[in-house]
């Protein structure tokens, strides 16, 4: 039901001038019912209806002055509104201060009356209560203004989530948490106890007339201090239920979360900090996805928690090496966009099975990929997954029937960290394992299982998985002194009787293999 009056006070182009009224004419009609059961009407004797007629000029006068300035002010205030549109920013900040502006106004307003209907008044009774009548309109003006100001901030909650939109913070000091408490208060309890002390001290009031009218005002007061309390309890406890219902989603993971901005007070401030809280949080996982996607989820993740830097350690790690055969040939047959095409598919094999076994695509070097086990995450044992990586590339790149390829395997100590400039990192491995990977992918294309693993990762391997292997032949790697022991896998029996082959049957030496089943892993 408020909610209906308040969007009928918003849309209609009374709505403004009638709440306004309302407000006055409410405190007006406190402050007569008071003077009445005070018995200061009887006091008057028979120019009463002079004195009446005379006081009553002013407040028509102020009425009508109050119902002009509130049309002005809803065409002023929210033109936009009528034009449904978004305001500007001028209209924006405008807005916040109306509650204000028009509270002030009709402090303005009230103050001459005031003086007139206490003077005149104070002129027709024999006692002259001019301060008693001065007392009663001032508190009831005050009580009338305060009450303009909590309705009035009230009836433009509603544009608040449309100004949040225009403007980066919808605060403005008079519409605080601590302003409302206190505007509040004066509704609720100073003024009402100002009135209680003004009647209980009048002396010229019979002490029956005092009393009646006491208990009144007591009334008036616990009423008010009632519905004041509850919309002020109300207007805080709801959205700090909503802010914390937000926080617990963004605690949980939910970055979609977004909070109507309701209030013009610390709270709507709140409310706006949790939303770009929000924003902030998807950012930030948008650019950790994309940096994940250039260089491992892994070093994405690494590099935004760590420092700037530059930084790493000496690592045990398994290098993978894979390269293509035969692609210099394959480039010139094919047009640029359909051989990255295919070349596309082959990385995302590469991808998958490095990161199915817990390793890091460290780079990718036009038609060939360096996989690091072991860095900059952590393996208890980083040979079994890299042979396992490595028969699976092999297995479902032959599958594929694209592409031959070589595939290199090697183990040992390496500086794993970043390398580059202040302005400029990249995570990387350096070590004698990488090169020795990278040599042992050059024979492998020369090996019908098409790879090659160096001693040292056997040894570190799993016996389920050393099983697999076998020994190839001792190699003389370039740029290396001593031979290398190179191990390439054994097809299992299931596929060779399937497939007919022996187990060192070589692949065809065409760059484009012809589809065979994938190994067990």
């Amino acid at each position: 039901m408020i909610s209906r009056l308040i969007l009928w006070a918003l849309r209609a182009r009374w709505g403004l001038s009638a709440v306004v009224m309302a407000c006055n004419l409410g405190g007006l009609g406190v402050i007569t019912v008071e003077l009445w059961l005070s018995g200061f009407f009887s006091r008057l004797g028979t120019e009463w209806v002079t004195a009446f007629g005379q006081v009553a000029i002013y407040p028509a006068i102020g009425a009508f002055l109050g119902i002009v300035l509130a049309v002005r002010d809803r065409e002023h205030y929210f033109a936009w509104l009528d034009q449904r549109r978004a305001p500007t920013e001028p209209e924006a900040r405008r807005l916040l201060h109306l509650p204000l502006g028009i509270t002030l106004r009709a402090l303005a307003i009230w103050l001459p009356g005031v003086i007139i209907a206490a003077a005149l008044f104070a002129h027709f009774t024999p006692e002259s209560d001019f301060a008693v009548v001065l007392s009663m309109f001032t508190l009831g003006g005050i009580e009338s203004a305060a009450l303009t100001f909590l309705i009035v901030d009230r009836l433009i909650r509603p544009t608040i989530p449309v100004v949040s939109e225009v403007l980066d913070g919808t605060g403005h000091w008079s519409s605080t948490v601590l302003m409302r408490v206190l505007v509040t208060f004066t509704v609720t309890g100073a003024v009402p106890l100002f009135m209680l002390i003004t009647v209980l001290a009048d002396p010229s009031s019979a002490y029956a007339d005092r009393i009646r009218t006491a208990i009144y005002v007591a009334v008036v007061g616990l009423s008010a201090g009632a519905v004041a309390t509850a919309a002020l309890a109300r207007s805080v406890a709801t959205p700090i239920h909503t802010l914390r219902d937000a926080l617990d989603r963004i605690a949980k993971g939910d970055r979609d979360v977004r909070v109507p901005i309701g209030s013009t007070s610390e709270i709507g401030r709140l409310e706006h900090s949790v939303n770009e809280l929000a924003s902030n949080l998807r950012e930030r996982e948008r650019m950790q996805t994309v940096f994940g996607r250039h260089v491992g989820a892994e070093v994405a993740a690494r590099a935004l928690a760590a420092k700037s830097d530059l930084t790493g350690d000496m690592r045990v790690v398994t290098a993978l090496f894979v390269d293509v055969t035969g692609s210099v040939a394959m480039a010139t047959e094919l047009a640029p966009r359909d051989f990255v095409t295919k070349l596309n598919r082959l990385l995302s094999i590469v991808v998958a099975a490095t990161e199915a076994n817990h390793g890091l695509v460290n780079k990718f070097e036009g038609d060939a990929a360096l996989c690091i086990f072991g860095a900059p995450i952590a393996l208890d044992d980083n040979a079994t997954p890299a042979l396992r990586a490595a028969r699976r590339i092999r297995d479902e790149v032959r599958a594929a029937g694209e592409f031959d390829i070589g595939i290199g395997v090697a183990r040992g100590l390496v500086f794993a960290g970043d390398v580059g400039a202040d302005t400029r990192l990249e995570f990387t491995v350096i070590g004698d394992a990488v090169n020795e990977a990278a040599r042992l992918t050059t024979e492998a294309k020369q090996v019908g299982r098409r790879i090659l693993a160096s001693q040292v990762v056997i040894d570190a391997a799993a016996d389920s998985e050393r099983n697999r292997w076998t020994l190839h032949d001792t190699i003389h790697l370039r740029g290396r002194k001593e031979p290398t022991p190179g191990w390439t896998d054994v097809p299992s029996p299931v596929r060779a009787r399937h497939t007919g082959t022996a187990p060192q049957a070589a692949l065809p030496q065409a760059a484009v293999p012809a589809p065979a089943p994938a190994a067990d892993l």
